[in-house]
């Protein structure tokens, strides 16, 4: 490779850097995930991929007061929660086409021996709930701010949404 063309490459590596580095550190300081349930806001970790929604809240021993989980079921699906290995009692939320179908409160951490002694929710015998999202938050938390069946749920998951498709 000539002098010229070598010059002309680092110029062109040094031009892109100028306009892609700044546009990752963007991403990378977007706002974090929330959803809207009346007037509460409650910034949301992601559980999208089979490994985080299996892991969930485990092995957790606080959340901060206006801070939960997401669970993201793309297609909308059957599903049934338990709390094995979580150290927190928690409110759960199952959600599909923007509304609350069911709210599972004040559900306390599994004692059980083993997992498969676990309660479900909702229980063995029970159909499945279809949801797309559940939002897990502290225990008490969907009484303590009014919190129903039936409100409407809004998601402003768009950041986290375009940074895991760069991602994928």
């Amino acid at each position: 490779m000539s002098l010229h063309a070598f010059s002309s490459k680092l110029a062109k590596i040094a031009l892109v850097s100028l306009f892609v580095l700044p546009v990752m550190s963007v991403v990378a300081e977007a706002k974090e995930p929330e959803v809207h349930i009346g007037d509460n806001k409650i910034k949301l970790e992601v559980a999208s991929t089979h490994e985080q929604i299996q892991r969930g809240l485990m092995y957790r021993t606080s959340l901060p007061e206006n801070n939960g989980m997401v669970f993201l079921f793309r297609p909308t699906q059957g599903v049934r929660f338990w709390m094995a290995h979580c150290f927190i009692s928690l409110d759960m939320m199952m959600i599909k086409d923007g509304k609350i179908v069911k709210i599972f409160e004040n559900v306390p951490p599994c004692k059980a021996a083993s997992e498969g002694e676990c309660p479900t929710y909702p229980p063995a015998g029970e159909s499945p709930i279809e949801a797309s999202e559940v939002v897990e938050v502290n225990a008490g938390y969907s009484k303590r701010h009014g919190i129903k069946e039936g409100d409407t749920v809004k998601f402003l998951l768009k950041e986290y949404s375009s940074a895991k498709a760069k991602n994928e």
